[in-house]
């Protein structure tokens, strides 16, 4: 059974006990055993710290629904799962022990999925239902079949909005002035708190700014490997809201609140690499007094950027980086799915003037389009908002890039006119998609880019979405009303 397998895995007992010793040492008191649904949701279950040797070995059991956030559809029926379905088992990975900041006194941990032990079918096999678990086997696959590895930075911007007297999020704590340092300073509390504890749980982080947006915020933290890069924006979140629920104040993930204004997004820059090795990271902690363990705290360095330019123009990626690309630009329509994962999404994309992507081509520099080469050495991926799963995100873009090196998958040459323009010179350039139920039919005709959903995760994804996408086609919104209310007398 894989799940056998992982839990007698080599070094793992030498790992449960440090995190004993990391319990008695730092006080901790009751542990939180958390794993990512499929919408991105940080779920699981908590537990006393007194029985952390059994969970290590045994784990927790809860319903498979829960990996699709327990929510029911238009029917009224749970989304992914039924009452009758079997439960998980979460096994949890000892090397992510990390103290939480706010709260001394709480471990918490990622956890690993499995099918149940008793189950009639695949016992104890891995739960595909699992994003976090995909996109670890998804990269090791790739890493063993190519020799490379994906390395992925991440830029969440999200809003910090005040409530109104009602108690429902409102306005933005600042004004919508983009790189705007008075702004920045005016939001100074949050900022630095989120930073504080951020950096206590392993991210280092390297440059932030003002958005234009109100209240708009972007931290970023040095790129890493796709998995460990996708648990620190989990992370991220998660203090977030809790640096929110300290100044009673609200933190924004929805992509596009405000029309008007930027919407938030999350840019995925991307190479990928020979073999580097970690190297430890201080990020203000000290080395001999971690608040978790030491895997945290690891950055991967080293080996070759095949993306970098292999000729003599600076600008164009090496021949292994532009097959990848060519993957990715393929099948960018249905990846958008992805990236752009709610209703909401494509306000981004409809609202003129905000440099939102919505052609399905590549340039250097070039933020009309879907994708560019944002520095030598990396590809920015911009069709994907604050709202992304980031597992989901990784194991897509695997696909692709899997579906480009294989067949030798040609990219064209960059665009390097605004694609207006080109346009207008009579380029033809696919659009991408400009709604979630466009988009859910390109990924329904993309058999590549469901390839990165494997086992049951596409069922899910296309179930949860297909039913978020019918039920905002089934509401009357405050438009439809002004629109048509008095349209005949």
């Amino acid at each position: 059974m894989d799940i056998e397998s992982f839990v007698e895995e080599t070094g793992r007992d030498e790992k449960i006990k440090a995190v004993r010793e990391k319990i008695d040492a730092l006080g901790i008191e009751y542990l939180y055993l958390q794993f990512v649904s499929v919408t991105g949701k940080i779920m699981g279950k908590g537990i006393p710290a007194d029985h952390w040797e059994s969970v290590a070995k045994k784990g927790f059991q809860l319903v498979y629904g829960a990996t699709v956030n327990l929510f029911t559809n238009r029917a009224g029926d749970y989304l992914g799962y039924g009452p009758e379905a079997a439960e998980l088992v979460g096994i949890p990975e000892p090397e992510t022990f990390m103290q939480l900041p706010w709260a001394p006194e709480i471990g918490r941990m990622y956890c690993t999925l499995f099918r149940n032990r008793e189950e009639k079918v695949d016992p104890g096999a891995f739960l595909t239902a699992d994003c976090r678990g995909n996109l670890r086997r998804m990269h090791k696959a790739f890493q063993e079949k190519h020799g490379l590895q994906l390395r992925m930075g991440t830029e969440p911007e999200m809003m910090w909005l005040k409530y109104d007297e009602n108690g429902k999020p409102t306005d933005g704590m600042s004004k919508p002035y983009c790189y705007h340092i008075d702004q920045f300073e005016s939001l100074r509390p949050v900022s630095m708190q989120v930073i504080r504890y951020a950096r206590k749980m392993g991210l280092d982080m390297i440059q932030g700014d003002h958005e234009d947006a109100p209240g708009q915020l972007e931290l970023n933290w040095t790129f890493d490997d796709v998995l460990r890069n996708a648990d620190r924006l989990t992370t991220y979140r998660q203090l977030c809201a809790q640096v929110a629920r300290e100044n009673g104040i609200f933190a924004c993930f929805m992509t596009k609140p405000f029309m008007g204004v930027s919407a938030s997004g999350c840019h995925h820059n991307m190479s990928l690499w020979t073999a580097g090795e970690d190297v430890f990271k201080r990020t203000g902690n000290d080395p001999d007094a971690l608040p978790g363990m030491a895997e945290n705290y690891m950055y991967v360095s080293g080996g070759d950027n095949t993306f970098m330019p292999d000729t003599d123009d600076p600008q164009m990626p090496g021949k292994t980086g532009l097959k990848a690309i060519g993957g990715v630009v393929q099948h960018l329509q249905a990846l958008t799915a992805i990236g752009a994962s709610t209703v909401n999404s494509y306000r981004r994309l409809w609202d003129t003037g905000f440099w939102a992507p919505v052609f399905s081509d590549w340039g250097f520099q070039n933020r009309t389009t879907g994708l560019r080469v944002s520095a030598p050495g990396r590809f920015e991926y911009r069709s994907v908002d604050s709202m992304v799963n980031p597992y989901l995100m990784g194991s897509a873009l695997l696909a692709a890039m899997d579906d480009g090196l294989d067949n030798n998958l040609d990219p064209g040459a960059p665009e390097e006119r605004n694609i207006y323009d080109a346009m207008a010179q009579g380029k033809k350039v696919k659009k991408l998609p400009m709604s979630l139920g466009e988009a859910l039919v390109h990924l329904e005709n993309d058999e590549v880019v469901q390839r990165g959903l494997p086992g049951e995760m596409y069922r899910l994804y296309h179930e949860y979405k297909s039913d978020e996408w019918a039920r905002f086609m089934s509401t009357v919104t405050d438009w439809d009303k002004d629109t048509y209310m008095e349209c005949l007398p």
